[in-house]
């Protein structure tokens, strides 16, 4: 993933619009986008400041705080698997995925694992 411009050539760039010169002028004269003059007049116009805005992260986890908490309840009152917990979820308004119900298990050291002693039907029994 490319970097945002420097908060330099942003400040450098309005200074010339400012100036009166064209978008397109501008854009070649520092080898930029029209586009990006463009939206950084914008940007200055609705936040009167010039930051890059952040790059990632911008969602918060569906599964946190008291989604968490019940979770986590839920998976320690017995056998589950990660399909039947996303089902669950979804009838308590929660939209999410098996992948992320699998991360959230997996981050909480919360798997569940069968016995040993419970066997397939089919498969052959350990002799102790």
């Amino acid at each position: 993933m490319t970097r945002p411009y420097s908060e330099d050539i942003r400040e450098r760039a309005l200074a010339r619009a400012d100036a009166g010169e064209t978008v397109r002028s501008i854009a070649e004269a520092l080898q930029i986008s029209p586009s990006c003059v463009t939206k950084w007049k914008n940007l200055r116009r609705d936040t009167g400041g010039l930051a890059p805005g952040q790059i990632g992260g911008h969602k918060k986890r569906v599964l946190s705080d008291a989604n968490a908490d019940w979770l986590r309840k839920r998976i320690r009152s017995g056998p589950f698997t990660l399909r039947k917990l996303t089902q669950e979820l979804a009838a308590r308004g929660i939209k999410t995925d098996v992948r992320a119900v699998w991360t959230f298990v997996h981050a909480e050291g919360l798997s569940f694992k069968k016995n040993a002693s419970t066997s397939r039907a089919g498969s052959p029994r350990r002799r102790p």
